[in-house]
């Protein structure tokens, strides 16, 4: 089969097409033919050696497409062998596209766990974009941060896919979102999908500015972070707010005034990710009619996966970035 195959760790030139063997069908596993994938950030981790992937590899989390033995149309969950405990995942846990092959080719083989039916209405490429995105932020909202009807929400990074997805989610709950972003076009974006306002975050002054925007002025009730800035993000919280991070592009580690994170009663959350539990749940915002599509920035051939990853990298397009198969 043809598929964009990773031959080395770096930059995106390693990505080049080329054929592979076709999936072969195993007990308690199903073969999807794959109209489209979707990249995330996270494919360029594994493109770069951070997970430690075989080579040559093929890379890509997100899918859809039509299962080879029914010829039913579906879309991928990515989160593999979650295990038994809501809490965590289990030891077994992967992400599709880490160590067994992914979705940028033609077919994959997945557990048949792992296969759900593609939205009514929605298109290959809107399909193929919700699964990480759309089950990373419902985890993080829902099921993690526990974001209630009526509450305030502020989402860091507005552009990315995740960012996007909270802010639809966030919407569709009937929460009060607002965002931050170092783009103008891209808070506009964010606005027309339902946040209220949004802020710079290249102000020093943003945690400030983005608390001005918050109900009475009193912080947000939810600070979710993808991005790692967790000792700014903690001055856009109320007191007895919560602060979920899942991400560390802009920064790796945080230092935080600890006495104040006591006094302040804040909960501070880890996730990652979801469980086939989560993934229900999201469905159910997409069947209930409340849930829009992902946007798409940009869409390209599977011979153009590198400069896909390419336009990914440049942080240009606001949702997100979509194979053609």
């Amino acid at each position: 089969m043809r598929a964009a195959v990773l031959r080395g760790y770096g930059d995106a030139a390693q990505l080049a097409a080329g054929e592979v063997p076709d999936p072969e069908p195993q007990a308690g596993s199903v073969v999807v033919r794959l109209h489209a994938a979707a990249l995330n950030p996270h494919d360029v981790l594994v493109r770069q050696g951070r997970f430690a992937s075989p080579l040559p590899h093929v890379i890509g989390s997100d899918g859809a497409g039509v299962r080879v033995d029914d010829g039913a149309e579906v879309v991928i969950l990515p989160s593999l062998w979650w295990g038994s405990d809501e809490r965590a995942p289990g030891a077994d846990w992967q992400i599709l596209g880490d160590h067994v092959p992914g979705t940028y080719a033609e077919y994959v083989r997945v557990p048949a766990d792992c296969v759900a039916p593609k939205p009514a209405g929605w298109d290959w490429a809107q399909a193929a974009a919700l699964p990480l995105v759309g089950l990373t932020a419902y985890r993080a909202l829902f099921t993690r941060a526990r974001l209630q009807k009526g509450e305030s929400l502020l989402v860091l990074g507005a552009g990315g896919g995740v960012a996007t997805m909270a802010v639809n989610l966030a919407v569709a709950a009937g929460c009060h979102v607002c965002v931050t972003s170092s783009s103008e076009k891209k808070i506009e974006a964010a606005c027309r999908l339902g946040a209220a306002a949004g802020v710079d975050y290249r102000d020093p002054g943003w945690p400030a500015a983005a608390r001005r925007l918050s109900p009475r002025g009193a912080g947000f009730d939810v600070v979710l972070d993808p991005v790692g800035r967790w000792a700014h993000a903690l001055e856009a919280v109320r007191a007895g707010g919560r602060l979920v991070v899942l991400g560390a592009a802009q920064a790796e580690r945080a230092n935080i005034d600890v006495r104040r994170f006591f006094f302040g009663q804040y909960d501070l959350l880890g996730t990652t990710m979801g469980s086939p539990a989560d993934f229900a749940g999201l469905l159910q915002f997409v069947e209930h009619g409340k849930l829009a599509p992902p946007p798409i920035a940009a869409e390209f051939g599977l011979d153009e996966a590198a400069d896909a990853h390419r336009f990914l990298e440049s942080g240009a397009g606001f949702g997100k970035v979509v194979l053609r198969i």
